[in-house]
């Protein structure tokens, strides 16, 4: 079924997009219309997390004929995909590298979700461009401070603070400057379901943010988890990212390679960490769709002074234009 949300949703944000599923289910015919956009509500299916849906938005919302607005209502953070709180840290600041800036991109959390039941509620809104920049992004930079949130809903205050102590006593040996937020939500905005969970980002000083979070097992499945053992999960999670490095986290990298295909006709270059199974899926993709191969060059821990090996992708883009964006 949220599959079948999903394709109700790129129904609402495209004009003219006709879909035929066939009896059993098992095939899709899809002709897409024009991305329309515009100010819009969607009920996400509670099985998969509000991250899943709007990981595609990131990628079309620039291209829309309209300014898009939407409000998207179900589970906030959940294990499977990456949650909310991760989208807004990391991607919001690398659509920004592509030149998608401006006060109307934002992605504002107006009430907490937990799975199995949600009820959470974010908004998401991104302004439209014509065309994007291409971008040379090679040196991550040395990590400069660290942030992070501690969220829990329909549980104990407390628990929020014990997931941060016990984060913070890995992560100081590593940084002085560390400041995760607890953010207790009560009453309505506190969804359906009792959990708690943690975002972490490492900053660098060119600007590269890494991510990482973990959420409690949803209520009646799996082993109850204590709030230390998430923080201090958490945090090794975030070292592990820091380890593999590069300038995009590995939940962003396909999404940086798709803004570089659709670029200028120009050089775009980007150094990641190592290619996550997803990221190495999307860029066979991208070669059935756009024709475009990307140059891969591998460097080495030693070359870099520092942690996993690391690929420098390079590209040139598609020379992709907004068509439908209303020139005014």
């Amino acid at each position: 079924d949220f599959e079948a949300s999903f394709i109700r949703l790129i129904d609402k944000v495209t004009n003219g997009s006709r879909i035929e599923i066939n009896q059993t289910g098992t095939t899709l015919y899809y002709q897409p219309g024009l991305l329309y956009g515009g100010s819009l509500e969607h009920d996400c299916s509670p099985s998969r997390s509000i991250g899943y849906y709007l990981e595609s938005l990131l990628c079309l919302a620039p291209f829309m004929k309209h300014p898009l607005k939407i409000v998207l209502r179900g589970v906030t953070n959940d294990q499977v995909d990456p949650s909310v709180d991760v989208l807004k840290a990391t991607a919001l600041p690398l659509l920004k590298k592509f030149g998608i800036d401006g006060e109307s991109l934002e992605i504002k959390i107006n009430r907490r979700g937990m799975p199995p039941k949600g009820g959470g509620e974010i908004l998401f809104a991104c302004p439209v461009r014509k065309v994007l920049q291409p971008i040379q992004f090679t040196d991550p930079g040395k990590i400069k401070r660290i942030r992070g949130t501690a969220y829990s809903v329909r549980v104990s205050p407390q628990m929020a603070n014990r997931m941060v102590e016990s984060a913070r006593s890995i992560l100081n040996k590593f940084l002085p400057d560390i400041y995760i937020y607890t953010d207790h939500m009560k009453g309505v905005s506190s969804g359906k379901s009792p959990g708690f969970g943690m975002c972490l980002t490492a900053e660098t000083i060119n600007g590269t943010i890494l991510s990482a979070e973990l959420a409690s097992n949803p209520q009646g499945q799996g082993a109850a988890v204590l709030p230390e053992e998430l923080g201090q999960n958490c945090a090794k999670l975030l070292l592990e990212e820091v380890y593999r490095g590069g300038c995009v986290d590995s939940t962003n990298q396909s999404l940086a390679l798709l803004l570089m295909t659709l670029g200028q006709r120009d050089v775009s270059k980007v150094l990641l960490g190592p290619l996550s199974p997803y990221t190495i899926e999307f860029l066979r993709h991208l070669r059935s769709f756009f024709q475009i191969m990307f140059k891969i060059e591998t460097k080495t821990p030693e070359e870099e002074h520092m942690g996993g090996e690391k690929v420098l992708m390079t590209c040139v883009g598609v020379g992709f234009s907004n068509l439908s964006k209303t020139i005014r």
